[in-house]
């Protein structure tokens, strides 16, 4: 079994940051499994300025919806991934009404089985108030059951806040 972390936080907290430094610790080269779609300006230009960041040491593969199928064919390479992020996929599986249970399911039983380390980036996104609608409560629950489930199976833990990196798991 390859090693498996999760880091988490809130909204620019420093975790995609931390979350890239780790991956780029376990090899020389990486691959980033982008999993954002951008639907408007704002979210090109995030996009943009998070490829601008990475160097020529990363090899990106898109996957908004096969996150699983992503994992599983870079599996086996000697290169660490980086799957950023967890809750944009989510999200991308639900506003497609796809059956998210088990996507997160699958997900969470292919991570022991993996050969080549794998950094995921999710947020934490249940801190706050409760939202006024269905979906965004929907969500909400979703992410932090899927978090939940990432968190047990990875190997490490980690929680990101101000840009300062908390060791979550093991403790």
């Amino acid at each position: 079994m390859a090693k498996s972390i999760l880091i988490t936080g809130g909204a620019r907290s420093g975790k995609s940051l931390l979350a890239e430094r780790m991956t780029l610790g376990l090899g020389a080269q990486a691959i980033y499994i982008a999993t954002a779609q951008a639907f408007d300006t704002e979210m090109e230009d995030r996009i943009a300025r998070h490829r601008a960041r990475r160097g020529p040491e990363w090899v990106t593969v898109n996957a908004p919806l096969d996150l699983v199928g992503a994992l599983a064919d870079s599996d086996g390479q000697g290169l660490p991934r980086l799957v950023d992020c967890l809750t944009l996929w989510l999200s991308n599986l639900m506003l497609g009404e796809q059956d998210w249970e088990r996507a997160a399911t699958e997900l969470a039983d292919l991570v022991p089985r993996l050969a080549s380390p794998v950094v995921f980036v999710t947020n934490e996104v249940g801190s706050g108030i409760v939202p006024e609608n269905a979906l965004a409560r929907a969500f909400r629950d979703a992410a932090g059951l899927t978090n939940q489930r990432l968190a047990q199976t990875c190997d490490e833990v980690w929680f990101c806040v101000s840009g300062l990196p908390l060791k979550v798991k093991p403790q």
